[in-house]
Formats: structure tokens, C-alpha cells, sequence
């Protein structure tokens, strides 16, 4: 026990230490360098860079990963994510899949309308449900109907692993992440274990709300994830009988927001009934009003994701060593 407390205050130590050393350079101890290399705290330098042996692999077959985030819960993630998984597939024909890592608070089997469990392939992975021309695995899947998920952390680790690297996602352009509320263990380790292409960061006008979303994109950013842009869901109300928005939550708090952070504001999306409606029926509300307003914004933020992954390819080639033979 003293040793341990021991080893605790020395990494401390050399985490706010101001360096731009590897903290590996700066350990001595032999105890505690295999310490901190057989956990799964994450090492940084005072760069931010990540400088431990944990490896974020891809995902066979997948191209590119992004993780809808938020800060805290209650501001409309899951229901961005399905919308903006949902636009990829069918106004960008591009093929996608949808994981719910939200294993606490799975709302995706209601959202698209998954039936039944997933089925098993000869290679023992799961084969995941598709529907709108998406592909979807959830916890909520797995379980029974309201039955709660009342597990600790260990076992929710190994729940997301099973659920990424233990199904048969096949050949895709665009893994979407509907990640877990909040900062926090399974939210660092999804970061982790994936090679995410990048982040959405999905938040209401609200300042408490934004509060949680700097948040959000700060743990992102420790961990070398490339933001993808701030969404501002619930930005408005409009009045369906004389067409005046009313600003319940606020006005303009995330384009504010993304521009002190210097990031990309991806589109601003209403507060409308047909899209709660769309979510309860399982028809998302890009395809059951596809004309709609608040489709074609949905619509325009899946272009600008898709813009920006491109962006982002681009940058990594200018980095890789280039061959003449």
C-alpha cells in the first residue's frame, strides 16, 4: 500500500512536470516505469503527445472511424448520430456502420428500428442488424428490453471491445461512434483502442452545456484525436403556426464557442417535433421527411464530415516519407 501511494505521487510529479521529454526519459524507478506501462493510464509529454505502448489499431475493413461525442447527456448525441450515420448511407451513398457505445443508455435499437439479436458468423463474430442501409450493433441488442446494465468498468471495457473488434463489420467507408456522455474511463479507452479519424462534438447553445463540450474536446485533443467540428442541436424553436424562432437554449453559443477553440462549426440543427416523432418510430427524420429543413442541415453536416476526413488524409500523406526507386 505505501508503495503504491509512493509511486502515485512520484507520477504526479512528472505529469505536471514542464517538459518536453518522453515521461519514460525522466523514470528511474524501474517499479514504477513497469507501473505505468502495465496500466491503462495514459502518458503524455507537456505536448499533449501520447508516449505509451497502448496502440490504437483500426478496425478491419473500416476506413474511417468518427465518434459523435458530448460533453454531458441530454443534448441530442444519439439522435445526431443516427441522422448523420443515416445521411451518409443514403445521400452520400457511402457504406456505414453504426456502433452504440453507449452501453449504459442504448436508444439506438429504438431509434432505427433493430429487431431481433445479432446472429453469429462461422468466425464466431457478431453480424451486425442493418436497416436504412446502415449497419448497427448495440448493447441494447444484446440485452432484454428495459433490463438495466449495471456493470463496472472492467466489464463495460470488454463489452466495447467485443463490440468492435468481435463483429463482422465487412467493407466500410464510415464507422460512426455514438459515443458515451462525459469524459470519462470508457470514453479514453474507446479513444485508445480505436484509430479514430477524428471527433463531432455535439452540444445546445446552453452554457452549461458548452462548459462540458470544451470539456469534451480537450480530452480529444489529449488524446490525439482530430476534432471534426462543434454541431449545435436544439439551436432554435421554430413556431409552426407563425414561423418565429424562439432561442430556448440560447443563441449562438456553440458557433461562439467554435470559433474561441478554433474549430469548425459543422451547422446548426432546430428543435422540431418530426424529429423526436422520427426517433420514437424508428424512422429517422432524413428519411421521413427528406425535404425537410432539418434533413437538408443534416445533409450539409455529413458533406462538411466528409470534407473534413478528406482534409485530414490529406495532411497525414503530406507527413509519409516518400520512395523513388
Amino acid at each position: 500500500m505505501l508503495l503504491r501511494l509512493q509511486i502515485c505521487r512520484t507520477f504526479m510529479l512528472l505529469r505536471v512536470q514542464n517538459t518536453h521529454e518522453s515521461i519514460f526519459q525522466r523514470c528511474d524507478c524501474k517499479i514504477l516505469r513497469r507501473f505505468l506501462l502495465s496500466s491503462n493510464l495514459l502518458i503524455f509529454t507537456s505536448e499533449g503527445r501520447n508516449v505509451s505502448d497502448v496502440r490504437s489499431l483500426k478496425i478491419e475493413g473500416v476506413k474511417d472511424i468518427i465518434a459523435v461525442a458530448s460533453g454531458k447527456g441530454g443534448v441530442g448525441k444519439s439522435t445526431t448520430a443516427v441522422n448523420l450515420a443515416v445521411s451518409l448511407a443514403n445521400k452520400c451513398q457511402l457504406s456505414v456502420g453504426l456502433l452504440d457505445a453507449d452501453v449504459y443508455g442504448p436508444s439506438i435499437p429504438t431509434m432505427m428500428k433493430l429487431h431481433g439479436k445479432p446472429e453469429v458468423s462461422k468466425g464466431n463474430k457478431m453480424i451486425p442488424i442493418e436497416n436504412h442501409g446502415v449497419k448497427c450493433i448495440s448493447m441494447g441488442s444484446l440485452v432484454e428490453k428495459d433490463a438495466p446494465i449495471v456493470w463496472r468498468g472492467p466489464m463495460v471495457m470488454k463489452a466495447l471491445e467485443q463490440m468492435t473488434r468481435g463483429v463482422e463489420w465487412g467493407q466500410l467507408d464510415i464507422l460512426v461512434v455514438d459515443m458515451p456522455p462525459g469524459t470519462g474511463d470508457a470514453q479514453i479507452s474507446m479513444s485508445q483502442r480505436l484509430q479514430l479519424s477524428g471527433a463531432l462534438i455535439v452540444s445546445t447553445p446552453q452554457d452549461v452545456a458548452l462548459m462540458d463540450a470544451r470539456r469534451g474536446v480537450k480530452m480529444f485533443s489529449k488524446v490525439s484525436v482530430p476534432i471534426l467540428g462543434l454541431i449545435e442541436n436544439m439551436s432554435y424553436f421554430k413556431c409552426p403556426h407563425c414561423s418565429k424562432p424562439s432561442y430556448i437554449f440560447g443563441k449562438g453559443g456553440a458557433r461562439k464557442t467554435a470559433d474561441e477553440m478554433g474549430l469548425g462549426f459543422v451547422g446548426e440543427i432546430p428543435l422540431e417535433e418530426e424529429i423526436r416523432s422520427g426517433c420514437d418510430e424508428g424512422v429517422p427524420v432524413v428519411l421521413s421527411h427528406p425535404e425537410s429543413a432539418v434533413s437538408v442541415a443534416y445533409g450539409d453536416v455529413a458533406l462538411k464530415i466528409i470534407s473534413r476526413l478528406h482534409e485530414l488524409a490529406a495532411a497525414d500523406q503530406q507527413f509519409k516519407p516518400q520512395i523513388n526507386l
